[in-house]
């Protein structure tokens, strides 16, 4: 698009650059990519026209125009250049909030083309797709197939042209997985220079951190993206309050508590009054200063900052002024100026009520580094209906410990620690208190490790109730086999269903009743002491109370007494963890009950 096709009311002087987010799976080389380009384009442009921010670095457009070469004729565009936001990972993204949707308005996912999808590739793209922010990918790594030859930062085309035909072959059928797993995941994909309709389909990128290559077609999609379909949005009120995004609170050297921010609308000044996000509601607080990174040939100097008058949009800035210890990573900033001061306060709470955790009278603790890592959790948690009792952003402390110990179910009194740390004195009390720490940087995993602890849980608690509960059995005492006819009485049987435990009473069938005859106390299988016997398997038993002749003869069929409550378990809530055996033998000693009593068990 021409300047010359510019809406007229866009005004060029307030076009802002848009924000980059740079997400992918681990290990699979966002930090270098993001490092590449630094490094080109520090190397494209005399050093001073790249410029390091707070959590972001600047690309100018002159700057991208070197890099690209021929791709790009800078007269195209009228926007500024690119602002790559360095993330700490690609869960703060989803946090970095704007007025609803992400900070950022474009994002490169990163994915390595040897590795494809990985599970952290997917949270990123539901992320993506949670707050439809439109992406390309970056197939990394192209330089590690085997048999490459590296042509230090060439165009991507033009590089893979020079590759032998087994190589271009290899590297299309990574390139062409990664399109077959986006689509898996609802997204149309091809290789960018095939696509005419980038809303509709998302670009695939080959490049590599490493050599460079592809990195000019990157800037080059990025920036046509941007100019093509998202101008309209980076048109700004330059001059008006700021607004922006805290990425981190951290302590600075002789400022204490500053906040990390991006500026994404209008201006902040150095004697701004501004409003935060805090976990206990909105700060008001007068900003003591704007620090901005020295420029890279001054790094050698103590200061590690410079002060500076003012931030326009859209940039990374360091904030200092008092009692930020409250603040939040995620939560919004704006300035007050000449606005209405409560007006401010009330949008800064709206926007921090849009992050709603739903919580409950009985569930898990969550804690998480951002609001948006927090609301993350909360809705994965959601949809797999585990309840949440406490959902907080920050360190887990001992207080975190004393909520969890009061859940009444044994499987809530846990804590989902999602990339934050947990002090040493909560871990010991959790430890003392019988309190779970989960903890991890991955959303997914975390939830999984927590499910198989309520697994474990519930299979321990079944178990317990299976141990505690009289087992159904049928079992006939052979013929010939009495080894002593009473006190107690000692006769080989067979079990004929289900399973024959020590220690239960044993019933015979007269007519419609079961009649007791005693008590079944040892089961031996070659003189050894044995706990229990299947069907099939023949024993010696030694059964308190009867005499054989008598109360039992040689040949009878003998049953386990089931108590009415053991029964009524077992038919309605324990039929799936016992035997096919032992449910035979249920249904059976059921229905001879039941002739007698239609609703004895029921």
């Amino acid at each position: 698009m021409s300047d010359t096709d510019a809406p007229p009311e866009t005004d060029a002087d307030t076009l802002r650059t848009p924000i980059v987010a740079v997400l992918g799976h681990v290990d699979h080389g966002k930090t270098s990519l993001l490092d590449r380009v630094r490094g080109s384009a520090v190397a494209a442009g005399e050093s001073g026209a790249i410029t390091q921010h707070i959590g972001a670095t600047a690309v100018p457009l002159s700057v991208i125009s070197e890099i690209a070469g021929e791709l790009v004729d800078p007269t195209d565009f009228d926007l500024p250049g690119l602002l790559f936001i360095d993330t700490p990972g690609h869960h703060s993204f989803s946090t970095l909030r704007s007025r609803g949707g992400a900070l950022a308005d474009i994002a490169i996912l990163v994915v390595d083309v040897n590795d494809g999808f990985q599970p952290q590739t997917l949270e990123a793209i539901d992320i993506l797709k949670r707050t439809q922010t439109p992406f390309i990918v970056a197939a990394n790594k192209i330089d590690t197939v085997p048999g490459w030859r590296p042509n230090e930062n060439a165009p991507v085309q033009q590089t893979m042209e020079t590759q032998s035909e087994r190589v271009q072959s290899d590297l299309n059928e990574n390139l062409y997985e990664i399109i077959g797993e986006l689509s898996d995941n609802g997204f149309s994909a091809d290789m960018y220079w095939r696509v005419q309709d980038f809303q509709a389909n998302i670009g695939v990128v080959p490049v590599s951190a490493e050599t460079g290559e592809g990195v000019p077609d990157l800037l080059t999609v990025m920036m046509g993206l941007s100019q093509r379909y998202m101008k309209d949005e980076m048109a700004i009120d330059a001059a008006g309050p700021g607004v922006g995004t805290v990425l981190e609170v951290k302590d600075t050297q002789g400022f204490g508590t500053t906040l990390d921010a991006i500026i994404y609308d209008g201006t902040i000044r150095a004697d701004d009054t501004i409003v935060v996000g805090g976990l206990q509601g909105p700060i008001v607080t007068d900003v003591r200063a704007l620090l901005r990174p020295r420029p890279l040939e001054e790094i050698r100097t103590e200061q590690k900052f410079e002060q500076v008058d003012a931030v326009a949009a859209a940039d990374g800035v360091k904030i200092a002024a008092p009692d930020l210890d409250g603040a939040m990573a995620g939560a919004p900033i704006r300035v007050i100026r000449d606005r209405d001061r409560s007006e401010v306060i009330a949008e800064v709470e709206a926007e921090l009520a849009g992050i709603e955790v739903t919580t409950q009278e009985e569930g898990v603790v969550v804690k998480a580094d951002t609001l948006g890592s927090l609301e993350a959790i909360s809705s994965t948690l959601e949809e797999e209906e585990i309840p949440i009792m406490r959902a907080e952003v920050g360190a887990v402390a001992p207080r975190d410990i004393r909520v969890a110990e009061t859940a009444n179910e044994p499987t809530h009194r846990a804590i989902l620690a999602f990339s934050v740390e947990v002090l040493d004195d909560a871990r010991d009390l959790a430890e003392q208190e019988d309190v779970e720490l989960f903890e991890n940087d991955v959303i997914y995993q975390l939830i999984e490790e927590y499910d198989d602890h309520v697994t474990a849980i519930e299979e321990a608690q079944q178990e317990q109730i299976l141990e505690n509960i009289t087992r159904p059995a049928k079992f006939r005492i052979l013929k010939d086999h009495t080894f002593r006819q009473s006190d107690p009485a000692v006769v080989g049987v067979e079990v004929l269903s289900g399973l024959l435990r020590r220690n239960v009473n044993v019933v015979r069938w007269e007519g419609g009743d079961p009649k007791r005859v005693g008590r079944l106390k040892t089961i031996q299988d070659e003189g050894e002491d044995v706990d229990e016997a299947r069907t099939g398997e023949r024993m010696a038993v030694s059964i308190d109370g009867p005499t054989v002749g008598r109360q039992v003869e040689e040949g009878d069929d003998l049953w386990v007494e089931l108590p009415e409550k053991h029964a009524k378990i077992l038919e309605q809530e324990l039929r799936e963890d016992i035997s096919v055996d032992e449910r035979e033998a249920l249904s059976m000693y059921l229905e001879k009950r039941r002739e007698q009593e239609p609703f004895w068990g029921k």
